[in-house]
């Protein structure tokens, strides 16, 4: 993509409405994100169709304050990104919308950027020096997957949860606790108060057997089952020990496979991806269990975590010096290859 490097980003997979722009792919000039979880937070959980309708209310305003701090206008630009699935239908169409829109009138190239392939591009704007081949653990609400990338554009998926993800266990967990919504913070806080040793929860495909695939739901289940053996004996929830319990069960497994993966592919560099990916236990143990194999593990600051718009342009501007680009007929269908 010769003279292409201001790229805009937009992102709106799920329930936060964000827009950024980067230059080169590497450097962020701005990156801005409104969240809903005011909105959502009285449901426990994303409601689909007030997502969609508060990402229609204030796409427009974001994309202008992202341009404004980073000091650029429309003009300036080389390119437009945006989330293309997995995701929310209805969130992902006001996006790619958007993006098609400014695209063809700017007569900008556009990039469809797989949501789970932009998560491994936050730590793309770390400053780090990234070697490929890498191993990449993308942990988030919706996704837990291991990946081997022997370059941009070139991803083999190694293991994937069979059911539940790891982020949304986390929200099952914290709404069985009573804590609220979203979950993962809420029990990274607790945990560090509790007792992880005053619990035992099950850690399943754990053994070299079950492959590099994932299962949470066991442990889900698990929790809710003994708050309500300790509600029926009488006793008072242990709140934090509960949760320091749930997320070392959760951490054992990640931090396992994700060894696995390591002694089996021989990679300098493991990217570590998702919103669970700010859980500061997962992120401590998997920095010391890959010095075991002399692996550097890269993490993207918490701020790039959970969904933002600067790592869709990151990924956007490598799609593009690759040539991938979208055509006028794209459609907001989640892409599903992870």
């Amino acid at each position: 993509m010769p003279g292409k490097s201001l790229i805009l980003g937009l992102e709106t997979s799920c329930d936060d409405t964000a827009a950024a722009v980067v230059l080169n792919g590497r450097s962020v000039l701005s990156n801005v994100v409104s969240s809903q979880d005011s909105f959502h937070r009285r449901f426990g959980g994303v409601v689909p169709e007030i997502a969609s309708r508060r990402h229609l209310e204030i796409i427009g305003p974001v994309i202008d304050e992202a341009l404004g701090k980073a000091g650029v206008n429309f003009a300036d630009l080389d390119g437009i990104a945006a989330s293309h699935g997995p995701g929310l239908v209805g969130s992902l169409l006001v996006g790619v919308s958007t993006a098609k829109a400014l695209a063809f009138s700017l007569d900008l190239p556009l990039a469809a950027v797989n949501h789970l392939e932009g998560h491994i591009y936050a730590n793309f704007l770390t400053g780090a020096t990234i070697s490929f081949p890498v191993l990449c653990l993308v942990v988030s609400g919706g996704h837990t997957s291991l990946l081997y990338m022997e370059g941009h554009g070139s991803i083999e998926l190694l293991g994937i949860t069979r059911d539940d993800a790891a982020g949304e266990v986390f929200d099952k967990v914290a709404r069985t606790l009573q804590l609220g919504f979203p979950g993962g913070p809420l029990i990274d806080r607790l945990a560090q108060q509790g007792e992880a040793g005053s619990f035992y929860f099950p850690r399943a495909l754990m053994s070299e057997e079950g492959g590099l695939d994932f299962s949470f739901s066991g442990v889900k289940t698990a929790v809710l089952n003994c708050v309500l053996r300790e509600k029926e004996a009488g006793k008072p929830i242990k709140n934090a020990d509960i949760a320091a319990a749930f997320q070392d069960a959760v951490v054992d497994v990640l931090v396992e496979k994700s060894f696995l993966a390591a002694r089996k592919r021989k990679t300098r560099h493991f990217l570590l991806a998702g919103g669970v990916a700010a859980n500061t236990e997962l992120r401590r143990r998997l920095r010391r269990k890959m010095q075991e194999e002399g692996v550097e593990v890269i993490c993207p600051p918490v701020e790039l975590c959970t969904d933002n718009a600067a790592m869709i342009a990151s990924a956007g501007y490598f799609y593009l010096r690759q040539g991938r680009t979208a055509s006028w007929d794209l459609n907001a269908v989640p892409d599903l290859r992870f």
